[in-house]
């Protein structure tokens, strides 16, 4: 039963290369901007 698992276990990994090396990598979501609070004396004119 062990055998077989690693077997598709194999076989998954290399379908997932062929995946991407026919279309490329898989596409990451970009990382989602985290707003800084800044603090900003109030400047004298």
């Amino acid at each position: 039963m062990e055998y077989i698992e690693k077997v598709l276990e194999k076989l998954k990994e290399w379908t997932r290369k062929l995946i991407e090396a026919l279309l490329g990598p898989e596409a990451e979501p970009e990382p989602e901007l985290i707003p800084i609070p800044v603090h900003e004396p109030n400047r004298r004119r």
